[in-house]
């Protein structure tokens, strides 16, 4: 295997680690309310634990980019990511008393490795030879929508086979996939990333106004995406009725399937990547109204599912037209942009949760609900998706700009 092969590779694998990083707690939202009755927005926390976390790894990056080893630390992600997995399965069982600290503690840790993850890969892809820049970054991304729908499938099959209850099992075997993506970098050479040579040269950037566009539009795009991601498996159970595998199966691994099946089809025939920023973003806003308004249960599971390929280029689609406006930024565009990125990801989740708590525990919202012919859970939890709709409307105006504008001369 020639040398820009493996480096591909070991990419693509790393990204499907972070599938496993970024998705296995939302999996197991519903399992940890029942087993360790754990608070909604407790369970909203962990994901904007993780979130931000990355975001201050982003940050790091985009201001002391220069002052790392480069090729070590990209080397290095993999072995902190399986470092995490096993934490977050093994903790438990250290701290039975303190389940939610356990998590926490495993979370923060292959959280770091995931803010190096999207800091690091997306560089070390656009540095390689390439005829298509932009069906690579696609490619790249669409191994993380994949690697959500194998997550999803395997993590389905295994409560099915061995129960809920033992989940710490399927968090230890998903620590082999990183182990493989450490062999992988460590036999490759890896190419060499520009960096501001100094933090007030990072600062200088932040006066093109193309920056606060893109870092705007990823954040937005981010929450667009994530928000769904992260909630529509316990919207699917809780909300719309019907059973966990269901909710994991039709939920997740649908919407990751539609989320790779847009950043596939946008590898192979992708262009004009600004018209469709604006598309998606029209898509994913109906999807989630739709999603929070009906009755039908099909009709919701449908929406959820479908708002996956409404968003699926909203994040790398927005790298890419950040990589085409500011120029000559190396590490610091991709480690700014996953700032925004990850910055959305935390506040759209926990939103949700803090509103479905707050919606659900609220009594004076009992005849409503009554009314409506639902629990408070399920009125909650709608109240909190058509909350989450709010990101997607906003990312149209946006997204309208930067089409409007994408004739003008490059930053």
């Amino acid at each position: 295997m020639d040398n820009t092969k493996r480096i591909k590779l070991a990419c693509y694998t790393a990204n499907v680690s972070g599938a496993v990083v970024a998705n296995l707690s939302p999996l197991l939202f519903l399992t940890f309310h029942e087993l360790y009755k754990i608070s909604y927005s407790l369970l909203g926390l962990l994901v904007l634990i993780n979130f931000c976390t990355q975001l201050i790894i982003d940050l790091i990056f985009s201001f002391f980019s220069h002052r790392f080893n480069i090729t070590l630390t990209v080397r290095l992600t993999p072995v902190l990511t399986t470092l995490g997995l096993i934490s977050y399965a093994l903790l438990p069982f250290v701290m039975p008393d303190n389940v939610y600290l356990a998590v926490v503690i495993g979370t923060v840790l292959f959280s770091l490795a995931g803010g190096l993850g999207e800091v690091l890969l997306s560089p070390t892809v656009a540095a390689l030879p390439s005829d298509n820049p932009e069906r690579e970054m696609s490619k790249l991304h669409s191994a993380y929508a994949w690697g959500v729908v194998a997550v999803v499938i395997v993590a389905t099959v295994f409560f099915l086979a061995f129960g809920e209850e033992n989940w710490q099992w399927l968090a230890l075997g998903f620590a082999a996939i990183p182990l493989v993506c450490t062999v992988l970098f460590m036999g490759a050479d890896i190419p060499k990333m520009e960096t501001p040579k100094k933090t007030s040269g990072a600062f200088g950037y932040f006066k093109n106004p193309a920056v606060w566009l893109c870092v705007f539009a990823i954040f937005l795009g981010g929450a667009s995406e994530c928000t769904m991601g992260q909630w529509c498996s316990g919207y699917i159970e809780a909300a719309l009725g019907l059973p966990k595998v269901f909710g994991d199966l039709f939920g997740v691994a649908l919407f990751s399937v539609m989320l790779g099946l847009g950043r596939s089809l946008y590898a192979k025939y992708g262009k004009n990547i600004e018209r469709v920023l604006f598309c998606g973003g029209i898509g994913a806003a109906l999807c989630y109204l739709v999603a929070a308004l009906t009755d039908f249960a099909v009709v919701g599971l449908i929406a959820c599912a479908l708002t996956g390929f409404f968003v699926s280029m909203l994040w790398p689609g927005s790298l890419i037209v950040a990589e085409g406006r500011v120029l000559e930024s190396g590490v610091f565009i991709f480690a700014i942009m996953a700032a925004g990125g990850d910055l959305g990801a935390s506040v759209g989740p926990q939103l949700v949760g803090l509103v479905t708590d707050a919606v659900a525990g609220n009594p004076s919202l009992v005849s409503l609900a009554s009314d409506l012919g639902v629990t408070m859970e399920q009125l909650g939890m709608k109240c909190g998706m058509l909350v989450g709709a709010i990101f997607p409307i906003l990312a149209i105006l946006v997204y309208g700009i930067i089409l409007k504008t994408k004739n003008k001369a490059k930053m």
